[in-house]
């Protein structure tokens, strides 16, 4: 319901109702989940590979799952207090910085449960940067100096990795992959590290990255003729005339997108906002399934949708959503977070199975899965979170949109 410009209530709840269901759902049921399976308290670490009632299918420590659980509990902390929050990011971020790396920039895909190395180093990137996403919130959460620096050394080779022009990756999800490719899902992850570190430390070198970042994804993924946003290109950011030419990520696109939004906030730069606003709708209403309901992943323009169903790309919209409604009186946002939340709520809900979990994937109509073998410990939380906290500020303000623009 909207008054005066005002929403009074979202997916059918008030403002007060929503953000209770919210605070239970991180509080209540997520973090014990977490407390009880997935966090090694005597080592540090996170373990995901788990099952809805908490059985383990091993205790191999991913340390994307590393990097990511860093930022989480430190972002935990930053935001709502808890020093059980800070002494779980400590842990971990000593398992990483005494176990992870090979001493010459490296990062190990997996570590075993006592930190010794599993694998090789990865060469795709990824976890580089994850790594150095959640050394940067630790910095913010204990101003540790020699955090933030290994965030930005992390981050600088890791750029390095992705400007060699014959790394050759498989990216799995990507059609065609081949030497050099760029992919949106690596510029996705550059916006959301630059923004946060450049929110709390000036840095001219990184402001100047950031800017490129943002117009490759502004400019050279955008596809003008699809009017969406393109997931592969050459190494010299050219689309190519190949099966890439058509492939969109959704999930990706409307994932850096609210990335973007909150880069424009960062710039306070209005002109910006409302241009990826604007994409972030686009790329919205072009994911959902008329038919079930929920968002696609992925889709071939002259092809078809990837027909599955992922929590983390329903959550992508209600980030994004809730900005909008935070910061806009845009009445499209206040319908498409309701009508994404009773999605969310109906298909991928675990409480009414007795479990405290939501699944994290399932076909077309997200048909239950009796056992899984992995637990989200990043997109999750961080849907919860990030919305708990936006919750909050909009009931400050009586449900009025923010000042920014004013």
């Amino acid at each position: 319901m909207i008054h005066r410009g005002r929403p009074t209530e979202l997916a059918g709840m008030s403002l007060e109702s929503l953000r209770d269901k919210y605070h239970a759902d991180l509080f209540d049921r997520y973090l014990p989940f977490c407390d009880r399976y997935a966090i090694d308290h005597e080592i540090g670490g996170f373990m995901c590979t788990l099952d809805h009632d908490g059985t383990l299918a091993n205790t191999d420590k991913n340390m994307w799952y590393q990097g990511r659980g860093l930022w989480v509990y430190s972002f935990l902390y930053n935001n709502f207090g808890g020093d059980q929050y800070l002494e779980i990011a400590r842990k971990v971020k000593d398992l990483i910085c005494n176990h992870g790396h090979d001493g010459n920039g490296g990062w190990y895909g997996t570590l075993a449960k006592d930190g010794s190395a599993k694998s090789a180093v990865d060469d795709r990137g990824y976890t580089g940067l994850f790594i150095a996403e959640g050394l940067q919130e630790y910095h913010r959460a204990t101003g540790d100096r020699e955090s933030l620096d290994l965030s930005k050394e992390t981050l600088q080779q890791m750029l390095a990795t992705l400007e060699n022009p014959n790394r050759d990756i498989d990216e799995g999800y990507v059609p065609r992959s081949y030497p050099g490719m760029r992919t949106l899902g690596s510029h996705m992850v550059l916006i959301l590290i630059l923004t946060q570190i450049l929110s709390q430390d000036n840095d001219e070198e990184l402001e100047k990255l950031a800017g490129h970042v943002r117009e490759n994804i502004l400019d050279r993924f955008w596809n003008p003729e699809y009017g969406l946003t393109n997931e592969a290109l050459t190494h010299d950011y050219e689309r190519p005339d190949d099966e890439n030419e058509d492939f969109i990520y959704l999930g990706h696109a409307m994932e850096t997108l609210w990335m973007m939004l909150h880069e424009a906030i960062r710039l306070k730069d209005k002109t910006l906002f409302d241009l990826v606003a604007e994409r972030f709708k686009r790329h919205v209403e072009t994911a959902w399934d008329d038919v079930y309901g929920g968002v696609f992943r992925a889709m071939k323009v002259h092809g078809s949708y990837v027909f599955d169903k992922v929590l983390w790309a329903q959550e992508e919209v209600l980030i994004g959503t809730l900005i909008l409604i935070e910061h806009t009186d845009d009445p499209w946002a206040v319908q498409w977070f309701g009508k994404m939340y009773q999605y969310v709520q109906d298909r991928f809900c675990l409480h009414g199975r007795g479990l405290p979990h939501y699944q994290t994937s399932g076909d077309r109509k997200v048909t239950f899965t009796p056992h899984v073998s992995r637990k989200e410990n990043y997109h999750h939380p961080r849907h919860l979170m990030q919305n708990l906290l936006a919750l909050n500020r909009i009931i400050d303000r009586g449900g009025k949109r923010s000042t920014l623009w004013d």
